[in-house]
């Protein structure tokens, strides 16, 4: 079975076909992971750029160790230290760096779009979005369904709630996307001022403004960071009242009185949109997040240079 597509640009694109077999493929690499050798020469002749703009620990490393893990050759590309200080365009920067023979960028940029102007200006190379400004992060999305998957044995009915942040959450976008694709029901939760108006129209979610409504209404609950770096006004009084209003702690989540999965696609905020003996706690999924993302992204760049090797 192939991908429909060259590219991963986002969740929107992609047939609930297409994400079917990403996270069956994820699930055999993870199998490969639990070997003692956890490497396989699947893409032993091609090369990857880590094109990353936008500083990140968890993402950037997942497609390190995935590329690593599938025997690519990988470049790594970090705009501080790098022309674009100097003044280059992401075209000409692109350009120089497919001069040198290159077969798949991945991409994380502040500006939403910027990977579908790359794949639009390079058909030929598969470009994969590790995030773009507040548009889509598919790949987070992805391990975010295969978690849930793995742990509650399959998405069709699940009830989701999205937790926090949705105005600027690229994850929020891509799991609605994805979720609503695989025929679970979603709910955004938050305070209003952070909640897009036309949400409910717009991508037929439910909204709610208080916490303690959402999780009696969920089977999983994924809790989103507040994105004080993309809001360019207060949008709530401080991050204690937050945390009083909106935060997950031990205590509400006792209060529930049901078992609710609880995920965080990172980084954390202790403290804020969730305390620590949540995060930590029996109910939380949040490291198998971080180990799921590896298999996920080797499902990824498999698949696409597959595609791209019949393609060419």
């Amino acid at each position: 079975m192939q991908l429909s597509t060259k590219h991963l640009l986002g969740i929107k694109e992609l047939e609930p076909a297409d994400i079917s077999l990403i996270l069956q493929t994820a699930a055999q690499f993870k199998e490969v992971l639990q070997r003692p050798i956890k490497k396989v020469p699947s893409l032993r002749d091609i090369t990857i750029v880590n094109l990353f703009y936008e500083n990140s620990t968890r993402t950037r490393i997942s497609f390190e160790l995935a590329e690593k893990r599938l025997s690519a050759d990988t470049i790594n590309f970090s705009a501080s230290g790098s022309s674009v200080s100097k003044g280059e365009t992401l075209l000409d920067t692109v350009n120089n760096i497919l001069s040198m023979k290159v077969d798949m960028v991945v991409m994380r940029h502040s500006a939403s779009g910027a990977p579908h102007f790359l794949a639009k200006h390079l058909p030929n190379t598969g470009i994969i979005n590790a995030g773009d400004g507040i548009n889509e992060h598919p790949t987070q999305a992805l391990l975010d369904a295969f978690s849930i998957m793995e742990k509650t044995g399959g998405l069709e009915g699940k009830k989701v709630v999205l937790i926090g942040d949705i105005m600027h959450s690229r994850v929020a976008l891509s799991n609605i996307y994805l979720l609503k694709k695989m025929g679970a029901e979603v709910m955004v939760a938050g305070p209003p001022t952070l909640i897009p108006k036309h949400i409910r129209e717009a991508l037929g979610v439910e909204v709610s403004y208080n916490v303690g409504e959402a999780l009696r209404w969920c089977d999983v609950a994924n809790v989103l960071r507040i994105q004080l770096e993309r809001q360019n006004q207060v949008l709530f009084s401080s991050l204690r009242e937050y945390n009083l209003a909106f935060g997950i702690s031990r205590r509400l989540l006792d209060s529930i009185k049901k078992d609710i999965v609880i995920m965080h696609p990172g980084p954390i905020n202790r403290g804020v949109e969730i305390d620590s003996d949540v995060a930590d706690g029996r109910e939380s999924i949040i490291l198998q997040q971080v180990e799921n993302g590896v298999a996920v992204r080797m499902a990824v760049l498999y698949l696409l240079a597959g595609k791209k090797s019949e393609a060419s």
